[in-house]
């Protein structure tokens, strides 16, 4: 594949989206040429591959999303109030508006990811070779509904379509849109396994199978299909990682933004914004994990974990979110099933480093039993503040899991002022 093909796609999406709120049409004067272009196999498969660099590259869907759930949901502090959209986000309340860059960015970003991945997705229907299809459309599908559920963690409502003046639909709907995409990608994957020819042509790191069953477990949680997320769950294969991989060029967002300038923001403190009661025991070794120390130049907590080196892997998801995902499930049955979800908890709790594909165990006592329902979903809430430790869903657990409001700085953010200037359907900015 030429390396021209991939400057050009992708330089023509930035322009779209620097010109475009989420509610154009993302066509323009080109349109013919790189309708030209992206039909081809080679260009479908390049504007596929510009979705991973979109949302996980630079301040992409990983910066913003994390950063916008750490400060609501009290995992960050900001060293440099200079940095307006942060300090925002730090102060939460009326101080957030729907002039925030990095809300903005995030709702742009999402929408532009969610139309390119579409338009693969579509497209690729006329290709004949089946085994590139399925490859395209899972591939493709994985950035879809990363960006749909990106959407849905921070905004009461999300756009039920791409186009002009769209209408919206609630969470809930999307979380249900976004488990029939990846049913459909899953089956043409079983129809025809994805060739080794396009795994080839993306970049390493993701397992698209078992990605996709992954986030089909965490969506169904969010969804409330308690059911679904615990066989969706019992299908994902624990022993692999799914990542992307940062390099000298493509480097690891979250380390040029943060951890290589010390001037924006870092964790909060070794209790993981946890408060009195849930914070990790002083032997935990997800501290060590994901934080770093330095005494002798403030602030003393940094980042460490997967934001350690501007090469470090960063997980689409973690195998111990899904064994919580089943902890959470079992508990919350129409028949809860507490003594099982114990046994998933004390996966967590008694995990080593070495028993997990990235690195990531507590190494501590298991945890004695019977517990109500309320003390399992408790720790549910603790062990996934710990276990997934700035993975920009504590935000949605916070909500999810009932939470006081008082440890959570906005429920939900405004409509960005873009996208409420030019679509009138924009709904009403949330209380809280």
């Amino acid at each position: 594949m030429k390396k021209n093909l991939y400057i050009s796609i992708t330089a023509l999406s930035l322009a779209i989206l620097t010109l475009s709120a989420c509610v154009k049409d993302y066509a323009d004067p080109s349109r013919a040429t790189q309708d030209k272009i992206s039909e081809s196999t080679k260009g479908l498969t390049g504007v596929a591959v510009s979705l991973q660099s979109r949302y996980a590259a630079g301040r992409g869907n990983i910066y913003n999303t994390i950063t916008a759930s750490g400060f609501l949901a009290n995992e960050l502090t900001l060293l440099n109030q200079g940095n307006t959209a942060e300090l925002q986000l730090s102060l939460g309340g009326n101080s957030l508006d729907g002039g925030n860059t990095v809300m903005a960015n995030l709702w742009s970003n999402s929408t532009k990811i969610i139309y390119d991945a579409d338009y693969v997705i579509t497209r690729s229907a006329s290709i004949s070779e089946k085994s590139l299809v399925s490859g395209l459309v899972g591939y493709s599908t994985i950035f879809k509904v990363l960006a749909l559920g990106d959407l849905a963690a921070f905004w009461e409502k999300v756009p039920a379509a791409s186009g002009e003046n769209v209408n919206f639909i609630t969470r809930n709907e999307a979380y249900v849109k976004i488990i029939a995409d990846i049913d459909v990608a899953l089956a043409a994957i079983t129809a025809n396994p994805i060739s080794t020819a396009f795994l080839g042509t993306i970049p390493a790191g993701i397992d698209i199978p078992n990605t996709l069953r992954a986030l089909k477990a965490r969506y169904a949680l969010y969804a409330g299909n308690y059911a679904l997320a615990l066989t969706s769950a019992n299908a994902v294969d624990l022993s692999k990682k799914s990542v992307f991989l940062s390099t000298a060029i493509n480097q690891n967002g979250i380390f040029g933004a943060v951890t290589s300038t010390n001037n924006l923001w870092q964790p909060i403190d070794d209790t993981f914004g946890l408060p009195v009661g849930l914070r990790p025991d002083a032997n935990d070794k997800r501290i060590s994990f994901y934080l770093s120390i330095n005494n002798t130049i403030a602030p003393k907590w940094r980042m460490a974990g997967f934001a350690a080196t501007l090469t470090s892997e960063w997980p689409i998801y973690l195998p111990g979110e899904i064994t919580l995902i089943k902890a959470e499930a079992l508990a919350r049955q129409a028949t809860p099933d507490l003594a099982n979800a114990l046994v998933e908890l004390n996966k967590i709790q008694t995990k080593k480093a070495s028993q997990d594909p990235l690195g990531v165990g507590a190494d501590l006592p298991p945890l004695v039993g019977p517990l109500t329902q309320a003390q399992i979903l408790t720790e549910v809430f603790r062990q996934r503040s710990i276990e997934m430790y700035i993975s920009g869903q504590k935000l949605e657990d916070s909500r999810r899991l009932g939470r006081p409001q008082s440890e959570r700085k906005r429920n939900f953010v405004n409509y960005p002022f873009r996208e409420r200037d030019q679509n009138p359907n924009t709904p009403t900015d949330p209380a809280f």
